[in-house]
């Protein structure tokens, strides 16, 4: 069983920044961390991910350039750096752990595991 605490969401104007944070604890073999967000209304969708044997990241298109995902082997923590932040980026973001795939992924099917999400709101 794995839990998962995330925090370090807020209120920032258009062209702030914000780091998030999830500590992963518990029992799993998961070796791809992603964040996802949901906005009201909308599905959830994935952001950022990180296949921490080896580093490999992939990034949403929307994501891409602004963001940076990053995992802490030593506390167990996954990290989302975020950089010129817009109003489209506003939503609860959440973390998850795959112990089923070999890749970072940010495909919402391949994730199983929540936590309670922090909420980031971007004003323009």
């Amino acid at each position: 069983q794995v839990q998962l605490v995330e925090s370090g969401g807020g209120s920032v104007q258009a062209g702030g920044s914000l780091t998030l944070s999830c500590l992963v604890t518990g029992t799993f073999n998961g070796v791809s961390m992603a964040w996802f967000r949901q906005a009201p209304g909308k599905e959830r969708e994935g952001v950022a991910a990180i296949f921490t044997r080896g580093g490999s990241t992939y990034y949403a298109a929307s994501a891409r350039g602004r963001f940076t995902i990053s995992h802490d082997n030593l506390k167990n923590t996954l990290h989302l750096q975020m950089n010129s932040l817009k109003p489209e980026d506003s939503g609860i973001y959440y973390c998850s752990v795959s112990d089923t795939i070999g890749i970072a992924s940010i495909n919402i099917r391949d994730y199983r595991n929540w936590g309670q999400g922090t909420q980031v709101t971007v004003s323009s």
